[in-house]
């Protein structure tokens, strides 16, 4: 059995699911029309995608974990895939019958457009699977619609409009994901507060151990695979919550720490440097005066 499969276009995938190409660059997947023959992946365990990829997941009754609670939603669980992901496929049931809908764009679509220079900026295609926006009915309805335009596009004979009015649906289909994306950080207040007491638990241990000399200064990394989420969802986690970014939310307790030390009359600052992970002392130095108005030293005597 082959193990992973290339995904290197959108007809690639379209072609795996017996699905006509109607541009190059774009395509959409209605799974209520996809074939028996289609509807599921055999010989692979795994895709992967040199092209972005969103799927509006429908299967009745699906319950995710999050914050050790079940949630249910019916109405549709989006995924998004970059470009250089790969999604592992889960063992099927024989009755399996996927639901929902799937938009796959290549790359070069967005060459020259406005969306081609934000597109990076959606952080949400580098999120796990288990960080996936789970959609209202009323959501679920609006996306829907966008699909419906970019489908209509994609069924008319192509022109100087077509690529102009495909990448604007998209970006206005992104744009509304992230509102979402927003309403969901919301209404998972409490399991967000969690995750953050969690963090700063870490942060106190991380400094009050020899972790610094052994891995250096922490990363934002570091503290979202011990809180079991990636680092762009983290990121934008500490953002929401706290105003911050996850890298300034970690500086300001090294600075915090760093302050506390530099009273210490019986540490030299190189010392001092090293203690909270910095291999050159003048990087320590540098971050120091440029968080406190002053060096470690001037801060030690004014003080």
């Amino acid at each position: 059995m082959q193990e992973k499969l290339d995904i290197n276009t959108v007809g690639d995938y379209l072609a795996l699911r017996k699905q006509e190409v109607l541009h190059p660059l774009v395509g959409i997947v209605d799974f209520n029309q996809v074939e028996e023959k289609g509807k599921t992946i055999k010989g692979y365990n795994a895709l992967h995608f040199n092209c972005y990829a969103i799927f509006i997941k429908d299967t009745k009754g699906c319950k995710i974990k999050y914050g050790g609670r079940d949630y249910d939603y019916d109405e549709g669980t989006l995924v998004f895939i970059a470009p250089n992901q790969t999604i592992g496929l889960g063992n099927y049931s024989p009755n399996f019958k996927p639901k929902g809908y799937a938009m796959l764009f290549h790359p070069d679509l967005l060459l020259g457009t406005e969306l081609g220079r934000k597109i990076h900026s959606y952080s949400f295609f580098a999120y796990s699977s288990n960080e996936a926006l789970h959609l209202s009915a009323k959501e679920r309805k609006i996306l829907l619609s966008l699909l419906e335009k970019i489908q209509f596009e994609l069924e008319q004979n192509l022109d100087k409009h077509s690529k102009k009015l495909i990448v604007a649906n998209i970006e206005l289909f992104l744009d509304y994901c992230t509102r979402f994306y927003d309403r969901q950080f919301l209404t998972r207040e409490i399991e967000n507060v969690g995750s953050l007491e969690k963090f700063e638990n870490l942060l106190n241990e991380y400094f009050a151990s020899d972790k610094p000399q052994k891995f250096g200064t922490p990363s934002v990394g570091y503290f979202a695979e011990r809180l079991h989420l990636s680092s762009n969802y983290f990121g934008d986690l500490v953002k929401k919550e706290t105003g911050k970014s996850a890298q300034e939310y970690i500086q300001n307790k090294l600075i915090e720490v760093a302050k506390e030390r530099v009273f210490d009359p019986n540490k030299s600052v190189s010392e001092i440097a090293y203690e909270l992970g910095f291999k050159y002392p003048q990087h320590f130095t540098r971050l120091f005066k440029q968080r406190v108005g002053h060096s470690p030293s001037e801060f030690r005597t004014l003080n």
